[in-house]
């Protein structure tokens, strides 16, 4: 059974920084595409950042290119995501997913998904 466990979140002033972290089990880690993905309160869910399987390629959304940034660590079966220079608007649940095929901003293409860490960034 594949399982993606997001932590890492909580309560951060603007400017602040976090870092999230996904473990993922069931699954060959260093076969599969990682991507985070975050959803505000009445919006639609929207890609953050990806990266390829050996994680030497990575790409992110405008918003937080520059303040983010996507690693792995494919002995630890762990994805993470660096968030610096929170912004209010950078509230969310964040997700993690896993992709067999490539990595991309598509929320489609993820075949695995966690349940979210809820991320609130204060003015």
């Amino acid at each position: 059974q594949v399982q993606l466990v997001e932590s890492g979140g909580g309560l951060v002033q603007a400017g602040g920084s976090l870092r999230l972290s996904c473990a993922a089990s069931g699954l060959t880690f260093s076969i599969y595409a990682m991507g985070w993905f975050r959803q505000a309160p009445g919006k639609q869910r929207e890609f953050v950042a990806a990266i390829s399987r050996s994680g030497k390629s990575t790409v992110y959304a405008e918003p937080v290119k520059g303040r983010f940034t996507i690693s792995r660590d494919n002995a630890k079966n762990t994805v993470y995501l660096q968030m610096n220079s929170l912004k209010p608007e950078d509230t969310a649940v964040y997700y993690c997913a896993a992709s067999n095929t490539y990595y991309n901003s598509g929320a489609s293409w993820y075949e695995h998904w966690g349940r979210g860490t809820q991320v609130t960034v204060s003015s």
